[in-house]
């Protein structure tokens, strides 16, 4: 890999993952919104494009086809809050997905690499447990999982190579959005009793620097038309990375446990199995629940403190 393109590059996750292509000696070609960049570093590798992700086909009419590796597409509208249940933009979500890989083609990539979601699982699951109620996150997992099938057919047929990451739970410093990990750091940060479900639901964790090495690793060494997991390796029951991180960041807290009624789909542990990543990619997790949420938890109290 020698020229990369992002979309969402700004973000969370796409931001990290620049990073660390850049150290890596790879050029990127970042696509942003305007004057939104500043979660990238400066440097002489990376070459910045505005985008939106609702017309992202006029982006082909700023860069020249033929220059470009790979394509990773991170951008995606409503991943966390409210906007996880609204339908129209979820389903937008997937056809701005298509267009990338549309785009990816015409500009001469060789392969196409989607940030989807092991919540894509759980959707189905859930969709075809008889009886179930699913929750509204689940509409988010649908549009996952839209994006996902549809890319598949229309990567065979323009002949691009498509390869699907699908990420556990990210979390980490740079993270700013209301998910399980920071609102419960946060509390943690006020002296506040995190309260929880039962927790015997199968979960996990995967750190933000490990998430970057693995979209490097995934992108370069997956196989076509493959799905990689990107987890810590350790899933387990919920409430074991919950007991950890109180160890870790708040001994001294109570972390209630039962308070708040499950509704979700508990998957098996083989669901979160990494083997085929760690097999065909080399990519294994290397920064413990521990580890990161005290990472996370210094920086948030400094984010707090200086505002």
């Amino acid at each position: 890999m020698k020229h990369a393109i992002l979309t969402g590059a700004n973000g969370f996750i796409g931001s990290n993952t620049v990073k660390y292509l850049v150290r890596h000696g790879i050029r990127v070609t970042a696509l942003i919104h305007a004057g939104h960049g500043g979660n990238l570093p400066d440097s002489d590798l990376v070459d910045t494009c505005d985008f939106e992700l609702e017309d992202i086909k006029a982006v082909k009419e700023k860069l020249i086809p033929g220059d470009y590796d790979i394509f990773y597409h991170f951008a995606w509208k409503g991943s966390a809050g409210d906007a996880r249940a609204n339908t129209k933009l979820q389903l937008a979500n997937a056809q701005w997905t298509i267009e990338a890989l549309e785009l990816a083609h015409e500009l001469g990539c060789k392969r196409f690499v989607c940030a989807g979601s092991i919540m894509e699982h759980e959707t189905v699951a859930a969709a075809y447990t008889q009886g179930n109620k699913p929750g509204l996150g689940y509409i988010y997992g649908g549009g996952k999982l839209i994006a996902h099938v549809m890319c598949m057919s229309m990567a065979a047929k323009l002949g691009i190579e498509l390869v699907w990451p699908e990420i556990t739970n990210a979390y980490g410093v740079g993270e700013v959005s209301p998910r399980m990990v920071n609102t419960t750091l946060r509390k943690c940060i006020k002296g506040e009793a995190p309260q929880f479900t039962a927790g015997t639901q199968n979960y996990d964790f995967v750190y933000i620097d490990d998430v970057a090495r693995a979209f490097y690793l995934i992108g370069e060494n997956g196989k076509p038309f493959h799905e990689y997991l990107i987890g810590s390796s350790t899933a387990r029951p919920l409430r074991e990375f919950l007991t950890e991180m109180k160890n870790a960041v708040a001994p001294e807290l109570d972390f209630i446990f039962g308070d708040i009624p499950f509704t979700g789909i508990n998957l098996p542990l083989s669901s979160f199995d990494c083997s085929e990543t760690e097999k065909d990619t080399g990519f294994r997790a290397e920064i413990s629940f521990a580890e990161g949420t005290k990472r996370t938890i210094d920086w948030l109290r400094e984010v707090e403190g200086a505002k």
